[in-house]
Order: C-alpha cells, then structure tokens, then sequence
C-alpha cells in the first residue's frame, strides 16, 4: 500500500507541473504600465508587454530593451460574507524587445513572460454543483510565454505577431502485482507513472497605424487556447484474503479542460497630440461563448474473478456525470488609461531614439476597466459565481534619461496599483430543496507592483 501511495503522488506531482490554467495578464494587465493604465495599451506598447498587447508595437522600440518586475494580486472574493478560498496571484514579469534593420526595413524581435513564485500551476477538480468563482478559482497562476517578431514595411505602418505558449498534460498510472488484505507490507506491488507535457500554441497578432500627428490606431488577435487534461489508471493483480486469492482489474480513464483561453479582438487608439500627454481608449471582444466546462468526464470499470464458493456481488459502473452547458455569453470590455510625463528636473539630454528629453521625468498614469460577468444566472445545479468587474488603477515612476554613458536611452522604474470591486450579487434557485441553496457573492482584488525597464 505504500508502494501504491507512492505511485499516485509521483502521478499528481507530475500532473501539477503542467502549465495547465488561465493567463494572469487577462486578469491583472501585464507590466506596471499596462496595470496602471487599465491594459489600454494595443495602439500605445512598445516595451516588452507588446508582445501580450499588440506585437506590431515592438517595432516602435526606439532601442534595446531589458524588463523586469514583481507583481502581487491579493483576491478577497466572497461567498455569504465567508472568504471563498480564492488564492492569490504573485510572479515575476518580464521580457525583452530588441530592435534592428534588414535590407532597410526596420524591425524587432520581443520575448515576454510571466513566472509564478509558488509553482507553474495548479489543478484542482470540483463537482459543478460546488460554488466556485469560475474565472478566477486557481485558475490565474500559470507560466506564460509569448515570443514574437515585428516589422515597419512603411513609414505610418506597423505589423506583428508571435505565438503564446501553454502546456497540456497527460498522464498514466498503472499499478501490478499481489496484496496481502492482512498483511500491507507482504504486499508486492509493482507501480508505473508516465507523463507527457503537449505544448499548446496560441497566435498572437497585430497591426498598428500612425493618425499623423493625432496618435496611433491598433489593433490585435489573441487566439483561442484549450489546454486539455488526460488522467488514465490501471490497476490489476490479486487480492490475497486469508489465503483467499481474488484476481481484480480496476479502469479509470478521466478527461477535461483544464483551462481555457477564449479568442480575443481588440482596437484601440493612443491619442498623442499634446506633448507628454496620452489618451489611450480600447474595446476588446472576449470570445467567453466557446468557453468549455471544468468538469471531468470519467468511466471507471471494476472487475472480479472471485472462486466459485466466495460470492462477492460487485457494484454497476458508476453513470459517466452529466455535464450541464455553460452557456457563457461573449462580452465587449472597454478600457481607458491616461498618461501624462512631467519633465521634473534636469537639463535636455538627447536620449537615443528619442531626441533631446530632460535628465528626470516623472510619468502619472490612471485607468479604468469595466468587465460585464459572461455567466449567466445559476438558477440550475451548477454555481459557476461571477459579477461585474470594476477596476480602477493609479500608477507613477521616474525616468532617468541618459544617466550613464553606457546606457544612451533612459532607466525606468514603474509602481502600480489596482482596485477590482465586484458588487455583490445574488443568486436565486429555482427549486427551494436545492442542494446549495440561495447565496450572495462579491468581493474585491488588489493588485501591487513594480517593473525595472533598461532602454539602451
């Protein structure tokens, strides 16, 4: 039986290292800019978080770039004012863009990541009638990977993409040999654990356009990622009963997606027109419709061949569950974030790429976001919790342009901090005997953070 136990841990240990849940950039923004101005940033990034925003703005990187930063999601979701369990999103994020020219067309080469501090990933399973908060249970921290190229054709145009990359699992457990029922440790079992990791591409493209002295117009494709989960167990041998040898087979097959990335289109423009200032206002389309349920569908087999004077009657393989339709509704999300950089202190220095700029700066940014829940009522068995997100971010930082002869562009250090509220809501059933019962949800999430951006 310790064998076994052993076994079924190497088993869930492998499975967990999978990358295998949703993406915290959708959730928290990416990069201390993009947090603090709301994620508006498909017709504005040109640092590293291009490559998550709109890959077609690396190529307006005015030179090498280096990024790295730390952010800190504190999730305070609530069911009948009781904490739901929902955990908190922390990591690192980072990347680099390096820009360049072949045959005089300029362009740009970008890697982004984003690494969780407690793990590649988690999986967890629950029956759907189990309240959860569906987009946000355990289902943010994840490794994110996204690398991607850009080019500058003509002189107002800008195009990009790349690929994200996620990971699917699959995995076999087999267990063999003889167990003693009276004696565990004369047993002699013999396990196998096997597990595969399938990488899952998602594209990621994008296109921006200069509005002559107005700003930029972008807009980006997020592709669709499933990332699918296969668990199979196999158990089979003798059951030794005071002498009593019972020849047993055991089959469990299980099958899910673990996590779904749904489709994404966004536009967006950056007005620019007063020096120091941008406006930046984005719509995004969230395919939330092609979402695919959580819910495990398994079949387990049991089989016997006890001898003829020991009757053992031997329970009916158990009904495969019933899965019961999401029904998610796709939603439009509207994002705005001002930026305004104040020229501090210093005199002009000519930073490279981008002319004569003070030796400090101090850039001020705002945002707001509003996400309409996709769920619909659960007025039904299943308790998939959702409700509108408010998001409201600041965020601050300082420039210092040209500090060193070994760094021409400038040094950059971003702070950011974000507030979701979601108002409470109330979920009503249909049949009074239900299971769970009627309940309120709600709660709020606070993001923190800080990125380091070396321009060269």
């Amino acid at each position: 039986m310790r064998r076994l136990s052993s076994g079924a841990a190497a088993l869930l240990s492998l499975v967990a290292a999978a990358p295998a849940r949703a993406r915290a950039p959708d959730a928290y923004g990416f990069g201390s800019r993009g947090a603090s101005m709301g994620g508006a940033l498909v017709a504005d990034a040109t640092d590293f978080s291009a490559s998550y925003y709109n890959p077609a703005g690396l190529a307006g990187a005015s030179g090498l770039g280096l990024s790295i930063g730390y952010a800190y999601a504190s999730n305070r979701l609530r069911t009948n004012d009781r904490d739901s369990g929902v955990r908190d999103v922390h990591g690192l994020a980072g990347g680099l863009v390096a820009p360049g020219e072949v045959l005089g067309v300029p362009f740009a080469l970008g890697l982004a990541a984003f690494l969780p501090d407690d793990g590649l990933s988690r999986i967890e399973a629950m029956r759907q009638e189990t309240p959860r908060w569906e987009l946000y249970d355990d289902r943010l921290s994840i490794l994110f990977l996204a690398a991607c190229v850009a080019v500058r054709p003509l002189p107002f145009l800008e195009l990009g993409g790349g690929v994200a990359f996620l990971a699917s699992t699959r995995g076999r457990f087999s267990v063999t040999g003889r167990a003693d029922a009276l004696s565990p440790y004369d047993s002699a079992l013999r396990h196998e654990v096997d597990a595969d990791l399938t990488s899952i591409r998602a594209p990621h493209l994008g296109a921006r356009v200069r509005a002559g002295d107005l700003g930029f117009v972008g807009v980006a494709y997020r592709g669709e990622a499933k990332l699918p989960l296969a668990i199979d167990a196999r158990l089979q041998g003798v059951v030794d009963f005071a002498g009593i040898e019972v020849p047993l087979l055991y089959e469990l097959e299980s099958r899910t997606v673990d996590a779904f990335v749904p489709r994404q289109v966004v536009v967006g423009a950056s007005f620019q027109r007063i020096r120091g200032l941008r406006v930046n206002l984005d719509l995004t389309w969230v395919n939330w419709s092609a979402y695919e349920s959580p819910v495990a569908r398994t079949r387990a087999h049991l089989e016997a061949a006890p001898p003829p004077e020991v009757p053992i009657d031997l329970p009916d393989d158990p009904r495969p569950t019933a899965v019961v339709p999401l029904r998610f509704a796709d939603r439009v999300v509207p994002r705005l974030g001002v930026e305004y950089v104040v020229p501090a202190a210093g005199g002009l220095r000519k930073v490279a790429g981008q002319g004569e700029r003070r030796a400090i700066e101090i850039p001020l940014r705002a945002g707001y976001v509003y996400e309409r829940s996709p769920v619909p009522p659960q007025e039904g068995v299943t308790n998939y919790i959702d409700a509108d997100r408010h998001t409201m971010s600041l965020g601050a930082g300082v420039v210092l342009n040209r500090p060193l002869e070994e760094l021409p562009g400038s040094l950059r250090i971003d702070l950011h901090g974000q507030l979701s509220v979601l108002p409470e809501v109330v979920i009503e059933k249909d049949n009074p005997a239900d299971f769970v019962g009627d309940y309120r949800a709600g709660g709020t999430m606070l993001n923190l953070g800080a990125t380091v951006t070396a321009a060269f």
